[in-house]
């Protein structure tokens, strides 16, 4: 491959490893110049196993575990083999090697099945051309997940689809100061590495919901899935192909999710929508525990005031760090900040909650509630055409 001008000057001696189910802890090198030898006769490279490459920019703690997913997902080779499809071909790039990955895609003409891209490289490759950076032209398809864009990760869409995990920034659990060490440079990028993980094992399915930007995904302006049906709104997965040719077709597509601070880091979401009915305007925080027995979670829409006034309608978007199944009763707080004076009233014409990630889960209703700023209330929630 011709070198590109961000790795020239560079002295690297890359090692390409060979990982498959017979000798999954232990990688064999390949040679160079001779990638039709066998680097060991008791580990052969299987020719009709699909190939996957992992490229990554420094020694990572976890490359071991992504190798052990993938092998564990399928049997499979682990690296680029003389001979594949292709079509078939799926290169995985983190940070710095997401853009190595795009190369590599580049000098095959784009004809590669698939590149994802796990936080790609900011530093060097915000204003570097498409020819110098992944992009969606060098592979048949490209996702690309944000974890890190306003530190060692790259800002903008470079994919097919582009993941905004939180808004692309500032992932939960890690550390906000310096005083953290290491750890304070490196969460918010790995964290790409850990979701992504998590896909792989199917242990989290978070859907993304097409957006402009991650502040319209919080104000609930897009909660639309209408144009990948029959799918769903595009998830976290390994698979792709149940979205993959509509987002071919659509060009290049934001998706934005939440996610809490630790495994399986998916947030259980639900549209809110809430019709007032109340004398004065007040303005607001929204508060919403769900309960099932002694299990509660709760979500808070406090990233901004919401305007609650006399015949309107609004809608919210709550997210649940936790997933409760069955909702036996709905609690509600709308805090306004006022702590002196009379405690205005606000009437709720109908609240109504329907399932994001989980649409086979009836809606959940409630008509006419009364309630006090800055004061609890709760309910039994009701089928919608309950009234």
């Amino acid at each position: 491959l011709e070198p590109v001008s961000l790795f020239m000057g560079t002295s690297l001696y890359v090692r390409l490893l060979l990982y498959t189910r017979s000798n999954s802890h232990c990688g064999r090198e390949l040679p160079h110049h001779r990638p039709t030898d066998q680097p060991c006769s008791t580990s052969p490279a299987h020719g009709l196993r699909h190939p996957r490459v992992q490229a990554h920019g420094s020694a990572p703690i976890w490359i071991d575990r992504l190798v052990q997913t993938l092998l564990g997902r399928e049997d499979m080779n682990v690296i680029v083999e003389e001979g594949a499809s292709l079509d078939n071909i799926h290169l995985i790039g983190v940070s710095l090697g997401a853009h190595l990955a795009g190369f590599v895609g580049s000098q095959l003409k784009g004809k590669i099945g698939r590149i994802t891209g796990l936080d790609p490289a900011g530093p060097m490759f915000t204003s570097a051309g498409p020819d110098e950076r992944l992009d969606p032209s060098d592979a048949q398809f490209v996702d690309v997940l944000h974890t890190d864009m306003d530190s060692f990760g790259l800002r903008g869409a470079h994919g097919h689809i582009d993941f905004y995990a939180n808004g692309g920034v500032d992932q939960p659990g890690c550390p906000k100061t310096i005083f953290a060490g290491k750890s304070y440079f490196v969460c918010d990028h790995q964290r790409a590495v850990f979701l992504y993980l998590c896909a792989l094992n199917q242990t989290c399915s978070i859907t993304a919901f097409p957006c402009s930007s991650y502040s319209d995904f919080l104000d609930a302006k897009c909660l639309q899935c209408e144009a990948f049906k029959p799918a769903s709104c595009p998830k976290l997965v390994y698979d792709m192909s149940p979205w993959r040719d509509t987002l071919i077709r659509l060009g290049q597509t934001k998706v934005f999710f939440s996610t809490t601070s630790t495994l399986p880091y998916r947030k259980l979401s639900y549209r809110v929508d809430l019709v007032t009915w109340n004398q004065y305007l007040r303005w607001g925080m929204v508060y919403i525990r769900l309960h099932s027995g002694k299990n509660v979670t709760e979500a808070r829409v406090d990233h901004k005031l919401l305007r609650f006034e006399q015949y309107t309608s609004t809608r919210l978007l709550a997210q649940f760090d936790d997933d409760i199944s069955t909702v036996q009763k709905i609690s509600m707080r709308i805090n306004t900040g006022n702590v002196i004076g009379p405690r205005y009233k606000i009437r709720l014409l109908r609240v109504r909650f329907t399932p994001l990630d989980q649409p086979d889960r009836p809606l959940m209703c409630r008509f006419d509630i009364i309630m006090e700023e800055n004061m609890e209330v709760s309910f039994r929630p009701l089928p919608c055409n309950t009234n």
